[in-house]
């Protein structure tokens, strides 16, 4: 086959995976009616929440993938559209299968679970989780400088959200809308941002959903679009999620717009997707978040999180929440390597469109192809990575140093110090 040959076969590919990435909406597909969350107080929390789902059949998704799969061969090219096939397959058939417990083993096959180890072959995100929730609670009683709670209005959070994509994107950016109802406090398209109209946003809330929604999410399904012979690039199919939401909780973190509370959340998530998988129906869970938080609506929401799409009963749950810490691992170890291996040039084809971290290679024969084009749009982080490179220079250094003995000599330090009474 020639290289031309060859090029017309890869874009035909990668638009018949497109197309059959186009039925599966997986987070609108399990949202909850707002009358479910009424009906769930007005029976005092003490009831099972009743859903209904829409039915979802997956024999157009199944039957573009099987025609895209009678031109896959076995170059590593092939291989990753192969990986891409067996994901859309896998959540056309979870859509399909919402409120049983098939809905969590094609779960698990997505997202995986929080037992699942990371590259190390040791560390979980469960254990990352639970070390984030005990780091965290050391600091309960020192003033860590933090404004006086307010709720501030999704209004506001999005008048600075259209800001900031108009400044980000010009004459493409997306459309910033308030609504209802959504399964998320924000949800992002490369042509539209919803917001929770009754979702409770902190001080840091809109710098977190800027660099986390819009310069990420809308970034690489905009970049995606703008790639001629990849659509698949613009698809946001699991098979992308643990990047996709590690560079996005990274973005908040290098863009110092993170916080504590935000690491808890993401941290309680975990180990209440567990608490599912070990069998805690809905309202055990609810209790969990309850007693975490004190507020009765977002120990709700919290919930609702792990159990949309799954079995409220328990043993079935949605484990997507699990991801954004492994995924935050993920792209903060990439990255490291990147500068360890002297490999910045790498960087920027991370947001050529929405990839998998383990994609890279392929991508970047593709580029060499002429086939994937450079991503029209970068994080400020990137376009400017002159503090990004210098904190990755630093943290490449202080990961080869003996950490057990650095700690072993400070806690001596430390121990020599009374604690004050504030601390």
């Amino acid at each position: 086959m020639t290289l031309e040959a060859e090029k017309r076969r890869i874009q035909n590919l990668s638009s018949l995976l497109y197309g059959a990435s186009q039925s599966i909406r997986i987070l609108s597909h399990v949202e909850w009616q707002r009358d479910v969350k009424r009906q769930f107080f007005a029976n005092q929390c003490k009831e099972l929440p009743k859903v209904m789902y829409s039915d979802f059949d997956p024999t157009n998704t199944l039957s573009a993938v099987a025609e895209a799969r009678a031109l896959i061969g076995k170059s590593d090219v092939d291989k990753w559209f192969e990986s891409i096939a067996i994901k859309l397959e896998y959540s056309a058939l979870m859509m399909a299968s919402t409120g049983t417990k098939k809905f969590y083993e094609y779960s698990e096959k997505l997202y995986g679970k929080p037992t699942n180890p990371f590259v190390d072959g040791k560390s979980t995100p469960l254990g990352l989780a639970k070390s984030f929730d005990k780091q965290i609670s050391s600091y309960a009683n020192y003033d860590v400088g933090a404004p006086a709670p307010v709720c501030y209005l999704a209004s506001g959070i999005a008048a600075e959200m259209k800001e900031a994509v108009v400044k980000m994107f010009g004459d493409e950016a997306p459309q910033v809308e308030i609504v209802d109802e959504l399964s998320a406090n924000a949800l992002a398209s490369p042509k539209l941002i919803r917001i929770r109209k009754t979702a409770c946003f902190t001080d840091l809330d809109a710098q977190q959903l800027i660099n986390h929604e819009a310069h990420i999410h809308v970034a690489t399904s905009i970049n995606g679009l703008n790639q001629p012979f990849l659509k698949i690039l613009a698809a946001g199919h699991p098979g992308t999620t643990k990047t996709q939401e590690g560079l996005a909780v990274f973005a908040e973190y290098i863009t110092n717009s993170i916080d504590l509370d935000r690491l808890r959340r993401l941290a309680d998530r975990i180990i209440a997707i567990q608490m599912a998988i070990e069998g805690a129906d809905f309202l055990q869970v609810y209790q969990y978040f309850l007693e975490r938080i004190g507020n009765e609506s977002q120990a709700y929401e919290n919930s609702r999180r792990v159990f949309r799409g799954g079995v409220l009963s328990g043993g079935a749950p949605f484990t997507k929440d699990g991801v954004y810490l492994e995924g935050l691992i993920r792209v903060h170890n990439f990255l490291k390597a990147i500068a360890a291996n002297g490999r910045a040039d790498c960087l920027k084809l991370l947001f050529c469109g929405k990839l998998d971290i383990e994609d890279m290679p392929v991508i970047y024969k593709l580029e060499k192809m002429g086939l994937c084009n450079a991503p029209k749009h970068l994080p400020p982080w990137v376009k400017d990575a002159r503090y990004l490179l210098a904190y990755l220079t630093c943290s490449g250094f202080l990961n080869q140093m003996d950490v057990g003995k650095i700690y072993s000599h400070y806690d001596e330090l430390l121990h020599s110090i009374p604690k004050s009474s504030g601390a």
